[in-house]
Order: structure tokens, then sequence, then C-alpha cells
């Protein structure tokens, strides 16, 4: 298999240079490399998307998908994967889509350690609705719905996730393309919850580029040990979402767990529905409606 065939016909309306295009080739080179190898089933390859900038992904993939609804990726992948556990379920949703109206699903999700891949594309405003700040927009930035600046302190997801039970964690950026189809090839063979938050630039409001990549580093070039619960919860804690100079922020796989899974746990969720045989009486079951 190679990258081509993972691709569409559907014109990409992203802006010219958006880094989106990062994610999306990151997403198809971390597919291909796993099938090519036999880890998954490109036929079993389901992605959810939610609405945004994020969500034309859905469009550009050639994979199985169900495009959801804002704020709602999470439950909707969460119940593909409880119905037929042999899918590859894998998330994108912004970060005004997972961290705002959909927190609490993602809140839970770590908590249920649901078996699937959940990816932020985290350029810190909405984007699509050109600009508005979100949970993880920086204090001080400036938008259609701050003209006097964001005076609350960031949501930090990639913390919200340690201590809440997620047995993978990581963050990526956009624009190390090869960096973070290794994070997402890792994240998709993980069992358990598996969460990336992406750093992604929104070139047209919020261009966070050159910030970046003058701060970033990466942990598995410091000997981060990522089964060190405490050290992957400090190392979260360097960064606080805001733009400050004298900071540094740490990007790759920050922790890393195996436990058991939500539908390991339930004794009635480990043989799928289909699979069960029924022999169903319908004359018993619409009689009652006619």
């Amino acid at each position: 298999m190679n990258v081509k065939e993972l691709s569409t016909k559907a014109e990409i309306t992203w802006c010219p240079g958006c880094t989106n295009y990062g994610i999306l080739s990151a997403a198809k080179r971390a597919i291909v490399e796993l099938v090519n190898n036999k880890k998954i089933d490109v036929k079993k390859v389901t992605i959810v998307t939610g609405i945004g900038c994020h969500a034309k992904i859905y469009d550009y993939l050639n994979v199985n998908g169900f495009y959801g609804i804002h704020g709602r990726v999470l439950p909707i992948a969460f119940g593909i994967k409880l119905a037929n556990p042999e899918l590859t379920v894998i998330g994108f949703g912004g970060d005004g889509d997972t961290y705002a109206e959909g927190v609490s699903h993602f809140v839970h999700a770590c908590r249920y350690n649901a078996d699937m891949v959940m990816i932020v594309h985290n350029n810190q405003v909405f984007s699509l609705t050109t600009g508005q700040m979100t949970p993880t927009s920086e204090v001080g930035y400036k938008g259609r719905s701050t003209p006097l600046g964001v005076k609350e302190k960031p949501l930090n997801p990639v913390a919200l996730a340690l201590i809440n039970g997620a047995t993978f964690v990581a963050r990526g950026f956009a624009l190390d393309v090869r960096h973070l189809t290794k994070l997402i090839e890792e994240a998709i063979e993980h069992k358990g919850f598996a969460f990336i938050d992406t750093l992604q630039p929104c070139l047209i409001y919020h261009d966070t580029s050159a910030y970046f990549k003058e701060h970033i580093y990466k942990l598995e070039e410091t000997g981060h040990d990522t089964s060190n619960y405490e050290d992957a919860l400090k190392r979260a804690l360097e960064w606080d979402y805001c733009l400050n100079e004298n900071v540094k922020i740490p990007i790759g796989v920050f922790y890393k767990v195996k436990k058991p899974t939500y539908g390991e746990q339930w004794p009635q969720l480990r043989k799928p529905f289909y699979m069960v045989k029924r022999k169903v009486n319908w004359e018993h079951v619409i009689s009652e409606f006619r």
C-alpha cells in the first residue's frame, strides 16, 4: 500500500499552506506503515471528525468514516468501538471542538480507557469562524470575541488527560511530520485510550509557527521515562499554553502504560453484538404496532 491510495478525489479547501496538511500527511503515512507491516487492516480503519477546519480531513482520507457534530467526536468513536471492537477507531477534533463543548466527553474517555485514538488539531483558536478564542488560547490573545484580550488561564489538555487516566498521552507538532507520524503509529498500536494534542498553528488567525519552532524540544531526546506518571505530569506542567519567552515546550510521548480497557472490563462487550446468533420473532415484535 502507498500514501496515494489513501487520497480521495475531493478538492482540498484548507487555506494554502495550512498546517492541517501536516496532520493529514502524518496520518496517511502512519496508516500506510502499519498496514504494510500487517499491524492493522485498512478496511477496518474508521475515522470520526467533528466540526471545524480539522473536520475536512474526513473528505481527504480514503478510509471508513463518520462526520459527526461539534464536540461529539469521542462519544461517536466510543460507540463505534463498542459496537465493533475489531475496528481501528481514530478521532480527529479541534481544540474548540474537543476542549470546549466536548470537554466532558474528553474527561470520561480518559477515565474509561476506551481503546481508540484521539488526535486534536490545536491551533488555540476557532479558525473556521474567523479566530475566536478557545479554552487553550493564551492569556492576552485578541480575537473577534475578545478584542480586549483573553484574561483567563488556558486549559492544559495534556495535564488534564494524565490526571483523568489516559494511558497514552502525547503532544505533536504539525510542522514536524516525521515526528508526528511516529506518534500516530505508536498511538494506533496502543491498547487503550491514546491522546495526541497536536500543536497546529493557524497561519491566518493565530500564526505561532515561529514561536513553536524556537521553543519546542523532544522528550525522547532527554531520556524521559514514559512509564513514570509523576515525571510525565511534571513535564506536562512545563508549559501552560501561553506564549511566554522563558519556557520550553515538550513534544513526544509523555506517558504510556498498559491497563485494562473499557471493553475488557465488561464480559458483555467481549463478544460483539453482531456475532451473537439470534432468532427474532418479528411477528411478535411488530404485533403491538398493528
